[in-house]
């Protein structure tokens, strides 16, 4: 096993990216690349079998989600560098297997070494392998995404090997199951004070219809759902069983059954979100809700952590333009979402997950990608390097009326949202 160094392409891609902010944004440019270089320096590691496990910061353990959004803006460099690209397909081999092992945990050990967020949670399963098991849709979502991505910026495919079909297989069946939450075998308690720590109802969470939506214990926050049709998470699941059509038909897999069981999936779960996923605004504007139950229950907010409902166009479920996402945007970004801050440095979206009155720069990050704004753009990545506490680098909150106050000092999910929006200023994208 070694700990990656930066390659010669990351190093001469932030020096391109210093001269295209020049002395007018040179503050942008130094964040830039501390975060860019901090990842590959301090959470990847290569294993001799050719997986890459990261870390996700400052916690010892690999987050499906997390370690797929800390290395996509690398997806660009790796359209020319093979040794790159070679990292990347390590860590989608690295995720599937995890999946193979377990497709409701949400993070894992770099080694079967029992460690685990809390030795008293129980559930259905346990392994050596488990960090911990909260069940989050996202968390099956982004190994396709990067799969796919992988394929799409580089024209790679031996990610798509035979761990990658189990995984795929075994993903298609927990989304399957978990359309009907009653007949899941999932379950998960933890002893603890904080609600959003554990389920309800003998952990198998609040009631829920069916309504061709798929069952998501758990946010991206890896905090509880108040209802567990998690709206953003299922719009995201729609996104990737395209890719799973694409990727599984004849041009690629061919394996027509897994193409049609795709097909299936987004067809009803997209479905489900236009039919129960909606709701009306206090101005009685039609927008997407961020949970509901299937039963008439809905939660007006959204999180920061992505997916949430303002990554909708960023995810590729609908346009910038699209109307309910509009509507819903202008919800979330005023104080009919009770997440929705404005202080003296920062205003913009926060989290049950941090302290009132904490915003999210993956929030403004994701809040300026969206925005079809280069002025928005540019003014959101001068605020985000004022108020980073002379780190350079990004954290996962910031107190809106005072930056020296933050959580997580070591948060590369963030660091890294932040380098995409450095490139999405400059038109650097990641195709898709």
């Amino acid at each position: 096993m070694s700990t990656a160094p930066v390659p010669k392409s990351v190093s001469d891609f932030m020096q391109h990216i210093t001269e295209l902010c020049g002395t007018e944004h040179a503050r942008w440019a130094e964040n830039f690349n501390a975060c860019f270089a901090n990842t590959l320096t301090t959470t990847v590691r290569r294993h001799d079998d050719g997986t890459t496990f990261l870390l996700t910061g400052d916690i010892p353990a690999m987050w499906l989600r997390d370690s797929t959004a800390q290395v996509r803006p690398y997806l660009v460099l790796a359209q020319h560098d093979p040794e790159l690209a070679d990292m990347i397909c390590g860590l989608v081999r690295q995720q599937f297997r995890y999946i193979n092992i377990d497709p409701y945990a949400n993070a894992f050990n770099e080694e079967p070494n029992g460690n685990t967020w809390d030795p008293h949670d129980q559930s259905n399963f346990s392994s050596p392998w488990l960090w911990e098991r909260k069940y989050e849709v996202d968390s099956l979502c982004y190994p396709i995404q990067l799969a796919w991505l992988l394929y799409a910026n580089t024209g790679r495919t031996d990610q798509f090997d035979d761990e990658f079909v189990s995984g795929v297989r075994k993903i298609l069946d927990v989304f399957e199951t978990e359309q009907d939450h009653s007949k899941s075998p999932y379950f998960f308690i933890r002893q603890t004070d904080l609600p959003t720590e554990t389920l309800d109802n003998d952990g198998k969470g609040s009631p829920v219809a069916v309504t061709g939506m798929t069952w998501s214990g758990f946010r991206p926050s890896d905090d509880a759902c108040t209802y567990h049709y998690l709206v953003p998470a299922n719009m995201f699941v729609v996104v990737v069983m395209e890719y799973l059509e694409r990727i599984f038909g004849a041009d690629l897999l061919n394996d027509p059954a897994i193409a049609e069981r795709a097909a299936a999936l987004r067809a009803s779960v997209k479905n489900g979100i236009e039919t129960y996923g909606k709701t009306t605004n206090r101005a009685g504007e039609t927008i997407y809700a961020f949970e509901t139950d299937g039963l008439g229950n809905y939660n007006i907010m959204t999180d920061s952590n992505v997916p949430d409902l303002m990554a909708a166009p960023y995810l590729g479920y609908c346009a910038t333009d699209d109307p309910i996402y509009l509507a819903t945007r202008r919800t979330i970004l005023s104080d009919e979402n009770p997440y929705y801050y404005e202080g003296k440095y920062l205003k913009g979206i926060g989290s049950p997950h941090t302290p009132p009155r904490y915003v999210w720069p993956i929030a403004l990050s994701i809040e300026a990608m969206t925005s079809a704004s280069k002025e928005f753009e540019a003014e959101t990545l001068d605020r985000l390097v004022a108020t980073d506490a002379g780190t350079h680098l990004m954290h996962e909150g910031i107190d809106v009326d005072d930056p020296t106050k933050y959580t997580r000092e070591w948060f590369s999910w963030s660091n890294m949202m932040f380098c995409e929006l450095v490139m999405d200023y400059f038109d650097i994208r990641v195709k898709r």
